[in-house]
């Protein structure tokens, strides 16, 4: 069953897309974390760590779905011949994923790119013979206007191969700032992880979930936000991004949906014996 987060009238719906190892080890991934604070996060999420104690990440995306229709965010690994190639897991199943949940892909309104990270666009553009066409083929593509802008600083190829794709086709949306998707979900600026890294807020019914992006890779970091992770861009705004988001859903009573722990969704500031999860408010399954 696609493991789903009922919020209100919204429904978030866990897209897996594949998984598996970090091509580095995870102290060089982490170098600061302490061994206190791994063995806290190994506790959190022991799916994590493989038994030679390589990091074992999932690679999702993620559907929202309410009654003004169905948002994906991020795009997965993508095909064999993606852009994520040389180091995921490809081929990705986000196309058997988002068919199990009962969506055409010709059905989504709208697509979030969280960041031009290529684990996180790998299905947006896909190869139609010569041509590249957007996989959501009638949805508008979100990006906040900061990360098209860095594009080159990020990924030179993915302006070939997906920037000027999505532009040629009508269907790129670069925005500045929190921009409203749908009365129920908006994207708000969270950078540091890349330079207009952003994430989306769902509140209904008086619930609140935060679909993360990468703001956190990994369980150390929603145990102990202060930690970097090797890969961000901006370190000092990554942090301030990750604790500032954290707190506005611990406040709010929330949950967030993360693309590479193991369990899709976390109760944010709740912790169980031991450092376990709790299982988010709204039911899950």
């Amino acid at each position: 069953m696609t493991p789903s987060l009922q919020i209100g009238s919204a429904t978030v719906i866990a897209l897996t897309d594949g998984e598996g190892p970090f091509f580095a080890e995870r102290s060089e991934a982490f170098p600061n974390a302490t061994a206190e604070q791994w063995d806290a996060a190994d506790r959190f999420d022991p799916g994590s760590v493989t038994g030679d104690g390589r990091w074992w990440l999932q690679f999702r995306a993620f559907a929202i779905r309410d009654d003004t229709g169905i948002t994906v965010v991020d795009a997965g690994i993508g095909p064999a011949d993606g852009p994520a190639a040389s180091w995921a897991p490809v081929p990705g199943r986000l196309p058997a994923e988002l068919a199990a949940a009962g969506i055409d892909p010709a059905d989504v309104d709208t697509v979030v790119l969280t960041h031009l990270h290529t684990d996180h666009v790998g299905w947006a553009v896909v190869a139609d013979g010569p041509e590249r066409r957007p996989f959501f083929a009638n949805a508008r593509y979100v990006l906040q206007r900061r990360e098209v802008d860095a594009v080159e600083e990020l990924n030179p190829q993915l302006r070939e191969i997906l920037i000027e794709p999505l532009r040629e086709a009508g269907r790129l949306a670069a925005v500045d700032g929190e921009h409203a998707l749908t009365r129920r979900s908006r994207v708000v600026p969270t950078p540091g992880h890349t330079p207009g890294h952003q994430s989306v807020l769902v509140e209904s019914g008086g619930g609140l979930v935060a679909v993360t992006g990468d703001v956190l890779v990994h369980a150390v970091q929603l145990l102990h936000p202060e930690v970097a992770y090797e890969l961000e861009s901006d370190r000092r705004t990554a942090r301030e991004s990750r604790e500032a988001l954290l707190r506005r859903v611990a406040e709010a009573g929330g949950s967030i949906a993360t693309p590479h722990l193991t369990e899709p969704f976390a109760a944010a500031g709740r912790r169980g014996p031991g450092g376990s999860a709790v299982p988010p408010g709204g039911g899950s399954s």
